[in-house]
């Protein structure tokens, strides 16, 4: 009864503050793929994700009833920080639908238009908004509201004189937002002071220099929904680094299927844990206290997760981090899952070095990576000389069938200077010329030739630790992987062309594992297929280092088409700093060097958010993602043969 009660009153007291419209609520996972095609189409970063935006207190004032509800006490805003643009996770501050969802697009284009300046349009745009800005004022000012006013006046003028045809719904927009606003008859004269000012840098963008500083009793303006509320590494002026305010939830960390909404968290570094004083016990009506819960006691830690952790920290503002000593056992599992020497493949080599690209610092790391080539160990019964599985023997004679007529026939070339039979239309021809007087051709003969196709391909399959996960209740990922290469194999034996077969995974920079599963010169038979079936889910996926190694094998080809396909079910990722935008951008620059060496990189993967990053890896046409993991065995040969054709 009390529960129902509560509900009820809770819901009557915020339908009466007011201030929000909940039936033309927009969410952000709604429009959250529109906002970043829209994003990257006006010339935004494309290494940046979409994620949602946390919820922080703003210390403005607020109606009896707001306070009464305890409703708008904290707001989510904009923010671009230097991997992700962060949109609040819902809007329904606008009457109208159509209103919520153009403020989504306008905060969009703004964090597009402060990031803007790649090309001659946008350099242009940059610098006559500079020019237009209002010189900052000799009298003491608000320095960081100030610096706040200054940056969203610059990226509203370079979005407005670089795409004209979004005036229109800005000028909507802050019309509506306006109307939301407190009336400047109802502040005090310092605070009203500040909310004209505010007004009128949103109806004439660089008209007002700065934002006079506040008296010690006044309360804080109320944000503005049209402005970014930080640029963190997003340009010139923005600020570099996270720093103890950024989100957590880097790109790539995040669960599939997991609503965004509720990952971001501010987050705050400490160096120690915080001390608890036993002989304090503040009062609180809501909880009984114990002296023990003020002794900061050293209790081993609990390896279990806690069932309720993920709804604790939805209802935190902020999440501390700090360190106190505990070794927790998942920590030490990383390393007890590396096999011993005498149960691990054979290494072939010392260790290949290879670069990888440190987006941070613009920077490539020479010799950085070290990449160790591995081949299963003769005496492991797993890679012993197998025949293709009975479940594969239909499809592979279907594959066999198809792709035997990609293989080039033998055709005569007519109208030769050689060859082992006479050409009669020549033949004809030249009798001809010769009884009107015309010099007869020599090209008499017909020459039976045979052509070939001059291609080579690499197939790279990931082996992460991920793709042990079950897909249905008869197969794995790597299960599936498994049968694709053997498929693969038994699809290119049709076509004679030059092909091998690797896998890769990781653990940190100094331990990526490459695969020879079988190489260019080695034929495709039992002992090959003994090597894919011993294939085993592995660690993680440092795919820039996999992709260089990659392109070096198929390098050293002499074929006018080298290919190299890659089979993934994720994102990049490592246990180190290989992770979230660290991990992608040095994957894109690993695919622009194959490119730029000839070789053509394209990327099937099984992951279903695949479309939101591998745009920015591969290119539109570079990747295919494939909803059902099961079809990619059969599926697989077809993409190559599209890619051959």
């Amino acid at each position: 009864m009390e529960e129902t009660v509560g509900l009820l009153w809770h819901r009557l007291i915020t339908r009466a503050a007011g201030g929000h419209f909940p039936k033309a609520a927009v969410k952000l996972k709604e429009i959250e793929k529109v906002a970043g095609v829209f994003f990257r189409a006006l010339g935004g970063d494309p290494g940046l994700r979409v994620a949602a935006a946390t919820a922080d207190a703003h210390g403005a004032r607020r109606s009896l009833l707001q306070r009464i509800a305890g409703a708008d006490e904290r707001l989510a805003r904009g923010r671009m920080d230097i991997a992700t643009l962060r949109l609040p996770p819902a809007i329904d501050a606008l009457p109208e639908l159509a209103l919520n969802r153009d403020l989504y697009l306008w905060l969009a284009a703004l964090a597009a238009g402060h990031a803007d300046g790649r090309d001659a349009p946008a350099r242009d745009a940059a610098a006559a908004a500079e020019a237009a800005l209002a010189p900052l004022p000799a009298q003491p000012f608000d320095a960081a509201a100030t610096r706040e006013l200054r940056e969203n006046q610059r990226a509203t003028l370079r979005a407005l004189r670089r795409w004209p045809g979004i005036e229109t719904r800005y000028r909507r927009l802050v019309d509506a937002v306006i109307a939301q606003r407190p009336r400047l008859d109802k502040l005090p004269p310092a605070e009203a002071e500040r909310e004209r000012l505010l007004r009128q840098a949103l109806h004439a963008p660089g008209s007002v220099a700065a934002l006079p500083a506040l008296p010690p009793k006044a309360r804080a303006t109320q944000p503005v929904l049209l402005w970014l509320s930080d640029f963190r590494g997003a340009g010139p002026g923005g600020l570099t680094g996270m720093g103890s305010g950024g989100e957590a939830g880097e790109a790539g960390t995040s669960k599939p299927g997991r609503d965004s909404s509720q990952q971001a968290h501010r987050v705050e570094r400490q160096q120690d844990a915080p001390e608890k004083h036993g002989m304090i016990i503040p009062f609180r009506a809501e909880s009984l206290l114990s002296v023990a819960e003020f002794i900061k006691v050293k209790r081993s830690t609990d390896d279990e997760p806690d069932d309720n952790a993920a709804d604790a920290a939805a209802n935190l503002e902020q999440l501390a981090i700090t360190r106190d000593g505990e070794r927790v056992a998942s920590k030490v599992r990383f390393d007890l899952d590396l096999p011993s020497a005498a149960e691990d493949d054979v290494v072939l080599g010392e260790g290949i070095p290879l670069p990888e690209w440190d987006y941070r610092k613009n920077l490539l790391r020479e010799d950085h990576v070290r990449l160790l080539e591995l081949t299963p160990a003769a005496h492991d019964p797993r890679a012993a000389p197998c025949p293709l599985p009975a479940h594969l023997r239909r499809t592979a004679r279907t594959l066999h069938r198809q792709f035997a007529a990609l293989t080039p026939g033998r055709r005569w070339l007519k109208a030769q200077t050689d060859g082992s039979e006479l050409d009669l239309d020549a033949v004809v021809r030249a009798a001809t010329d010769r009884a009107i007087g015309h010099h007869p051709s020599e090209q008499l003969y017909l020459s039976l030739e045979k052509r070939e196709r001059d291609l080579a391909c690499l197939a790279l399959a990931d082996l992460s630790l991920s793709t042990d996960t079950w897909i249905s209740s008869e197969a794995r990922v790597i299960d599936v992987i498994r049968d694709s290469l053997l498929l693969f194999g038994e699809a290119l034996l049709a076509t004679g062309d030059r092909f091998a077969l690797c896998g890769f995974s990781s653990v940190k920079r100094s331990n990526v594992r490459f695969h020879r599963l079988k190489d260019f010169d080695q034929r495709f038979d039992d002992r090959a297929r003994g090597r894919i079936m011993a294939i085993k889910p592995g660690y993680y996926t440092r795919l820039g280092a996999a992709i260089r190694r990659a392109t070096q094998v198929l390098e050293k080809e002499s074929a006018a088409r080298r290919i190299l396909l890659i089979l993934s079910d994720g994102k990049p990722n490592d246990l180190d700093l290989y992770d979230g935008r660290y991990g992608i951008e040095d994957t894109r620059v690993a695919v622009v060097e194959a490119r730029n060496r000839g070789v053509v990189p394209f990327c099937v993967t099984i992951d279903r958010e695949g479309a939101s990053y591998l745009p920015h890896l591969f290119g539109p046409a570079g990747f295919a993602v494939i909803r059902q993991p099961d079809e990619l065995p059969a599926r697989l040969p077809m993409f190559y043969a599209q890619l051959t054709r």
